[in-house]
């Protein structure tokens, strides 16, 4: 239909982006790069998202060799809107990383940051990901090496995006190991590093380890937040250890920390199970400086007049 029409309706970049992106998706890419050819011939750039498409399409076919191709006509026929970016490189790295050619990978990796193209947070984390769920942890680590060595040493957010996919696979010894890494590179860990450890050993079953990176925390000299309180009174409750949450909620009054309203209403309701009145009044008491004052009010009376109604009986 194309062939038709185009002596009488002249195509334009839109066009061409959908042929591209067709012919890529049939995995022909002998097509796609004639049609990205005329295209360019024809004085229309193709768009980094078009480029980007097309890669990850290749790549999650298995067709490596060909993405590596169509990376390397962008890098020289590429415009400013068409050159590759972050993205580009991330989705090709990976892929190399997925079938194993890590030599491939790390040249890769050299020619991004020598372009001046630098990964963000965002595909930092894409590449770390990547890296890790391919079982290549020791990549993960070099990447961070060969950034340091190239003028580009990672600092708490970057390390922090390791940690979260270390953290959200529950991989604590790899958890650690980073963050033994961290203070050996002298990268002051944030209170969010310390926030995912807490949750992922809460997660693993493991009170002891979040209690030690709590503890760890005061050695560190990082102020408790309130995601920190939330994660460990969720916890506590979540293996029966109702005395150290209750300690701990007793924290939180007495700073005057606000909550959100969501752990306020669960946190009421595990004291209510365990009838701990006292607690209830105190924290339906804090609730009610940041909260509907009359809501408060009403849950505290209910569990009192419960608890009545069990004396009763």
């Amino acid at each position: 239909m194309f062939a038709k029409i185009k002596s009488r309706v002249k195509p334009n970049a839109y066009t061409y982006n959908i042929l591209f992106f067709g012919w890529c998706r049939v995995r022909n890419p002998i097509r796609g790069m004639s049609i990205l050819e005329e295209m360019i011939k024809m004085g229309h750039a193709p768009d980094n998202f078009t480029y980007n498409t097309a890669i990850d399409t290749f790549c999650k076919a298995g067709m490596v060799t060909e993405a590596a191709e169509l990376l390397e006509f962008m890098r020289k026929h590429g415009s400013t809107l068409s050159s590759p970016t972050a993205k580009t490189y991330a989705i090709m790295i990976v892929a190399l990383v997925q079938n194993n050619k890590m030599e491939e990978c790390f040249k890769l990796l050299g020619d991004m940051i020598n372009s001046g193209c630098l990964p963000d947070v965002s595909t930092y984390k894409e590449l770390i990901e990547g890296m890790c769920l391919a079982g290549k942890v020791e990549a993960a680590y070099k990447l961070l090496e060969e950034m340091g060595n190239k003028g580009y040493p990672p600092d708490v957010v970057t390390y922090n995006c390791f940690l979260k996919v270390l953290c959200d696979q529950k991989n604590s010894d790899e958890a650690l190991r980073l963050y033994g890494k961290m203070i050996d590179v002298d990268c002051k860990p944030s209170v969010h590093t310390f926030n995912m450890l807490i949750q992922m050993f809460f997660e693993m079953g493991d009170p002891d380890g979040a209690f030690e990176t709590w503890h760890e925390m005061d050695k560190r000299g990082c102020a408790h937040d309130t995601d920190t309180y939330c994660s460990m009174v969720d916890g506590l409750f979540g293996c029966n250890n109702t005395e150290a949450a209750c300690i701990l909620l007793e924290e939180v009054v007495n700073r005057g920390m606000k909550l959100p309203y969501r752990k306020f209403d669960s946190f009421l309701k595990q004291l209510s199970d365990i009838g701990d009145l006292q607690a209830i009044h105190r924290v339906s008491e804090h609730m009610r400086k940041f909260y509907n004052p009359a809501m408060a009010r009403r849950f505290a009376l209910n569990q009192k007049r419960k608890s009545v109604s069990l004396r009763g009986k």
